[in-house]
């Protein structure tokens, strides 16, 4: 069986559901397909931070040094693998060229209107009729235990000041004020009183049901297979459920993006990071507002009857299992901040894949080999956060509009 259609959105995450959005408010004919269910993967398991002020990317100066340190601790927040992996060794080879203090500034610049433009795109979905995915713009406190740490927030406080992001350094009074279930050994904190949260997959699903009503197709359970091609252009799209034959191709298949673009003769650079979220039910004492423990480097984000502690970046291949050591390390660590945490009933344990690039940047932009392909991937832990903009971006890519953002920084060929 063959479909003709105008627009093909491969991936069923926060990403590809946020193209097909924008791209069927612009009165399109759009498909959508998803492998699994909508919001399977990492938009599931996500935090919920809707952070302007989380501009600073995982490539920057002194993160590759501090995660060779952390190699052979088990339990650190970010953790590689050792094996020999050419396809890993070229991501960490560009990813420490990228760790560089010029090429960071210049990322930053770009996460920052990225990022400010899309939690104005999530303020205007949070005000639309029949949506309700808890957003709620309470700000994000980044909490700290150690003179270490106070002397990096406030290098950071400095940093995002000078990129126009507001933010107050806070000593304990301070910190109790805005959230007063913190333990007494948290010396000081960092507070971004413009940031937002919300229920990742309440956005995603709710979100998904919107593009049904505007005419979007989704077909889930349906993997694509592979591609037909003529010079500089996909002529077919093969999955298990029968022939797609596209006029344009949204490749958001987030970590699984490089696999599909393999079979395109395309390269995508682009590591799976596992990460872990725990969820548990809510008690009086958990935060009600987002929280970063820094020194342990685990989210704590409350979820309507739930609190979700979110951690850890492990770049080990596609290795799927659960460490329980790396999962008790989050609780035990989440538990020298706030009170309670060893007594929370667990609802729920989740691991999955984030799309991570060498220099902590989406992919975002049309294909120099195919005409009508356009690349939306890559987003890493910041997928929920940039997921409006990024769908906005790519409707405007397949107008052949003039995009709101410059998108060069963002173009596969940057990798070149």
């Amino acid at each position: 069986m063959s479909f003709q259609d105008e627009i093909l959105v491969i991936g069923g995450g926060v990403i590809g559901v946020s193209a097909a959005y924008y791209l069927a408010r612009q009165g399109r004919q759009v498909t959508l397909l998803e492998a699994d269910e909508i919001c399977a993967g990492a938009s599931y398991g996500n935090a919920g931070f809707i952070l302007p002020s989380h501009i600073i990317p995982l490539a920057a100066p002194g993160t590759l040094g501090q995660g060779l340190k952390w190699l052979l601790d088990p339990e650190s927040p970010f953790y590689i693998k050792p094996r020999l992996s050419l396809e890993l060794i070229s991501w960490l080879w560009r990813f420490r060229a990228a760790c560089q203090q010029q090429r960071m500034r210049r990322s930053m610049r770009l996460l920052r209107e990225l990022s400010h433009r899309s939690i104005e795109l999530h303020q205007e979905l949070a005000g639309l009729q029949g949506l309700d995915f808890g957003f709620q713009k309470k700000g994000y406190l980044k909490l700290f235990k150690t003179s270490q740490g106070y002397q990096k927030a406030n290098a950071e406080a400095g940093l995002m000041r000078e990129f126009g992001i507001e933010a107050r350094m806070m000593n304990q009074a301070e910190i109790r004020e805005v959230e007063p279930n913190i333990l007494p050994g948290v010396s000081g904190g960092l507070y971004f009183p413009h940031d937002a949260h919300l229920i990742p997959a309440d956005f995603v699903l709710q979100l998904g049901r919107v593009i049904e009503d505007l005419g979007v197709k989704i077909r889930t359970s349906t993997e694509v297979l592979g591609f037909e091609t003529a010079p500089a252009k996909i002529l077919t799209v093969k999955t298990t459920r029968g022939n797609f034959k596209p006029d344009q191709v949204i490749l958001a298949g987030g970590a699984w993006s490089p696999s599909l673009a393999d079979d395109l003769g395309i390269r995508l650079p682009i590591q799976p990071a596992k990460g872990y979220s725990l969820t548990f039910k809510r008690s009086a004492n958990s935060p009600s507002i987002p929280v970063m423990l820094s020194e342990a480097a685990v989210a704590v984000s409350p979820l309507a009857e739930t609190v979700r502690f979110a951690g850890t970046l492990e770049l080990a291949g596609w290795d799927q299992s659960i460490n329980q050591r790396r999962v008790n390390a989050i609780v035990k660590k989440a538990g020298e901040y706030l009170p309670g945490v060893e007594g929370l009933e667990l609802a729920e344990i989740w691991r999955g894949f984030r799309p991570c690039l060498p220099d902590g940047l989406p992919v975002i932009g049309r294909s120099s080999r195919y005409k009508n392909l356009i690349l939306a991937t890559g987003h890493a832990t910041i997928g929920m956060a940039l997921g409006p903009v990024t769908g906005e971006l790519v409707s405007q890519l397949a107008a052949h509009e003039t995009t709101q953002i410059n998108l060069t920084g963002l173009r596969l060929e940057r990798f070149s």
